[in-house]
């Protein structure tokens, strides 16, 4: 489902270059759940945001679904990740002057999909989540954990085939940690979503299906 070939980003200012990835070869199959770890600043978030098309290498290829996206615009990629790709970040990246349940439409907005559709599809995510009862809360009524939930419905929301997850569990205390991490096995179990996970959690990457190691920027393992 995503294959990188020969990937390499440097990052150029006028005094230093830095190589955030050298020669990254990864394939992940459709249905798996891949986690990447490695210690800060060796290019785990640099690597994800190259996966889901937000940054372009500096060398090398990727692909999803057998698609090059070289001669893409800008338009165009912004459509395929709508399409393709749900993300959930450390931070949650909520909308403060939101609901909940505006917050999981967001990416619907920018489809066709009628409000009504909207509405629907989002208190469906909502409820896989476990926040049927919050749809009319704000996010800052809500706890981490909760609104880490919120942003996983909003990666859902549109069905997409990948998601990509940077620190999900980072914010979270080991008992919410555990239930977001529960929610993302579950969706990879039942609906055979691809999941790719960076995280600093030994034991949370141990429930992955395969775990990838990053050190300065390489694959170690």
């Amino acid at each position: 489902m995503i294959k990188l070939s020969q990937i390499e980003k440097v990052y150029t200012t006028k005094t230093i270059e830095t190589l955030a990835l050298n020669n990254i070869n990864l394939d992940i199959m459709k249905g798996e759940f891949v986690s990447i770890m490695g210690p800060s600043g060796c290019g785990k978030s640099t690597l994800l945001n190259i996966m889901g098309l937000l940054d372009d290498p500096s060398t090398g290829q990727v692909e999803i679904n057998g698609e090059s996206f070289a001669r893409f615009s800008d338009k165009q990629l912004a459509k395929f990740r709508n399409n393709t790709i749900g993300f959930i970040f450390q931070s949650y990246h909520l909308i403060n002057d939101l609901s909940v349940i505006d917050n999981v439409e967001l990416p619907l907005l920018y489809r066709n999909v009628s409000s009504s559709e909207r509405r629907k599809l989002a208190s469906e995510a909502l409820e896989k989540v476990g926040l049927a009862n919050r749809m009319k809360h704000f996010p800052s009524q809500l706890s981490g954990g909760q609104k880490q939930r919120v942003a996983i419905a909003r990666a859902i929301v549109g069905r997409p085939q990948i998601i990509l997850a940077d620190e999900p569990t980072g914010n979270l205390d080991s008992v919410m940690g555990n239930e977001v991490m529960d929610i993302l096995l579950k969706l990879n179990e039942q609906e055979d979503t691809t999941i790719v996970m960076v995280t600093h959690d030994e034991s949370m990457a141990q429930k992955t299906h395969r775990l990838i190691r990053l050190f300065d920027g390489s694959q170690v393992n």
